[in-house]
């Protein structure tokens, strides 16, 4: 079992349920799955863009990636219904909690001045999404194979019905919020 998911069962489980004020363990917030996704534009010239981003984000989650392709034509793009535009996973159970506990502990501090990221993006109800602006955060990643620096978004989709619950939950998990 993953580290940040045995500590949030035994220990912070509990302690979410004292401070929400919640009668059921049940009723305890909890993470159903993060999603990670690259969005390519340029990979509409140059397909190498896309196979390369496939390789580091299925390095970065540790699961094979899948290509999205485009849903309608857009002509001043020059893009084509069907094409090849980005790349996703979605990790759900222990490896969603692995991934989060690398990105809390590992990846975030290793941002050039980072100070925190922002508590307001938060969708309504309780789901969380994060920008990255360089995937060269991840250790994952070596430095020596990246022919272009590309950002991703990873959101972090809980249980919670509200904002505030799923702030309180990734507080207690370690997600460092901006003052």
């Amino acid at each position: 079992m993953a580290r940040l998911k045995e500590t949030y069962q035994a220990e912070l489980v509990p302690q979410l349920k004292k401070d929400l004020q919640l009668k059921n363990v049940m009723e305890v917030p909890r993470i159903e799955k993060v999603v990670i996704n690259m969005g390519l534009g340029e990979a509409i010239q140059n397909i190498k863009v896309l196979e390369s981003a496939v390789e580091e984000l299925s390095h970065i989650s540790g699961q094979k990636a899948v290509v999205t392709k485009a849903k309608r034509s857009i002509a001043s793009f020059k893009l084509r219904e069907g094409m090849p535009i980005g790349c996703m996973v979605t990790l759900r159970r222990d490896k969603a909690y692995e991934f989060l506990d690398r990105l809390i502990n590992v990846a975030l501090p290793r941002v050039r001045d980072f100070k925190g990221v922002s508590p307001k993006a938060f969708d309504g109800r309780g789901n969380y999404t994060l920008g990255i602006q360089e995937q060269l955060i991840f250790p994952e990643i070596d430095l020596e194979k990246i022919d272009k620096v590309k950002g991703l978004n990873v959101s972090i989709v809980t249980t919670a019905r509200t904002d505030e619950e799923g702030r309180a939950l990734l507080a207690v998990l370690g997600m460092p919020f901006r003052k």
